[in-house]
């Protein structure tokens, strides 16, 4: 047989249904695996760019918090720290009640002592002008999240000696009997400036 009929069978073989259908599969499964590979390339690029992204954040996060604690803060005085939302309520409280005494902090009452105390103008034997909306509101929000749950057996205390709450936070202090507001100096040198954290030697 001749070159040329060989190349004639082979071709009409080549156009053949049976031919046709074997090349249509060969294109289809190497359109899938292309895809395959270009979805794979893509999600990967993705992943790429999210781990990227996040050891980014967390570097400029380690940056960020190293600065901060850096920079000296201002001295928390009070028992408990006081957010923003609070400290208008604490100025106003301060302001009402630390011109004739030292401004107590909350903690060291029961919320139940502080309302009756915000509700009654009678003051420890001194009549007192009542505060009025907004500014009763802003100090009782002050007063009543940084004060301490009354338990239900236990009578409302108006001194703070008679307070379980001020024994809690003078564990081992001799406390003279009766507690005199203004004695607080001698062991919190800056009481009259609203810090109870700051202490004489002796107890440092």
């Amino acid at each position: 047989m001749s070159i040329f009929v060989k190349r004639k069978t082979r071709d009409r073989q080549m156009r053949s249904p049976e031919c046709d259908a074997y090349g249509g599969l060969r294109q289809r499964q190497a359109l899938q695996q292309s895809a395959e590979y270009e979805f794979k390339r893509q999600f990967f690029g993705l992943l790429l760019v999210i781990v990227t992204w996040s050891l980014a954040m967390g570097w400029l996060l380690a940056l960020a918090t190293n600065a901060q604690s850096a920079t000296p803060s201002a001295e928390i005085g009070t028992v408990d720290v006081v957010p923003a939302q609070y400290q208008l309520g604490q100025e106003l409280y301060l302001e009402n009640c630390s011109t004739c005494h030292i401004g107590l902090p909350p903690a060291v009452l029961p919320t139940q002592t502080w309302k009756n105390l915000l509700e009654d103008s009678q003051h420890y034997g001194a009549q007192l002008k009542p505060l009025v909306d907004p500014q009763r509101i802003l100090v009782w929000k002050y007063l009543s999240t940084f004060s301490r749950v009354q338990l239900d057996d236990e009578e409302t205390p108006y001194r703070v000696n008679d307070s379980r709450y001020f024994k809690a936070l003078h564990p081992g202090v001799k406390l003279p009997r009766p507690v005199q507001i203004g004695s607080c100096v001698s062991c919190h040198p800056s009481a009259n400036d609203y810090n109870f954290r700051r202490l004489t030697a002796e107890w440092k």
